[in-house]
């Protein structure tokens, strides 16, 4: 489904169809482990869920790029072992493709993992008008002040529907400014994601109010687009 002209939603990810480029956000490598240190037990099957929907997304569109827009792992100021496993196994997943790592907030340490793929993690990245970040903060650079459309991560945005307590991963299409802004959701099942409709969003890209920014739900399919205010007075 076409979220904007030239970008598509495919699964939880966001495809440049000219470009050829996929976009992906806060994978977050290693919660489990980092949950079983706290002493809740998890089952580590979270790397395998998500390499079968790349897999399966690759199935569908050629991809010549592949951009994480931050969060890669999860562990803020360490690097787990499992980090370490899975986020290597990514790279050689796509080692046929270029790599391009933004640099989230939990991505302190990423560096020390890429330079062992010779993969550069950057602050940010651009593809003609489109600024891809992670969300955290707004930049200040020129490719940033200059872009047309943001695309970030970071928040994993979901929603909750009334009388149900179950949350739906959602993509977001909204403004920030005088820019179109989309909020990609977390490829990471266990990182559910925070009810932008009732949760505090950590985010300068989403402090204004949110009624008007369009809701695509992401479950067996890619379904229509809803107003968020919709869904809050349903």
């Amino acid at each position: 489904m076409n979220i904007l002209p030239n970008i598509q939603i495919i699964d939880l990810a966001l495809y440049l169809k000219k470009e050829k480029i996929l976009i992906i956000a806060d994978l977050h490598f290693g919660i489990e482990e980092a949950l079983n240190k706290q002493g809740i037990l998890i089952p580590r099957f979270q790397f395998n869920q998500i390499l079968n929907r790349l897999e399966n997304i690759s199935n569908k569109v050629e991809i010549k790029k592949l951009v994480i827009t931050g969060d890669l792992k999860h562990e803020f100021g360490i690097i787990s072992e499992q980090e370490w496993r899975d986020i290597l196994q990514l790279f050689d997943f796509f080692k046929d493709k270029e790599i391009i790592l933004v640099k989230g907030n939990h991505d302190k340490a990423l560096d020390y993992i890429a330079d062992k793929r010779n993969i550069k993690v950057k602050e940010f990245y651009n593809v003609n008008d489109i600024c891809i970040l992670h969300g955290d903060k707004v930049l200040k650079n020129k490719e940033f002040l200059n872009s047309k459309i943001i695309v970030m991560g970071h928040v994993h945005p979901a929603v909750r529907f009334k009388g149900r307590s179950d949350k739906f991963k959602c993509f977001l299409l909204g403004k920030w400014k005088d820019k179109r802004l989309i909020v990609i959701p977390s490829m990471n099942q266990l990182a559910v994601g925070s009810d932008i409709s009732k949760e505090f969003v950590h985010s300068p890209f989403l402090e204004q109010n949110l009624d008007n920014f369009e809701v695509y739900i992401v479950e067996d399919k890619v379904y229509k687009p809803l107003k968020l205010k919709s869904i809050v007075s349903a």
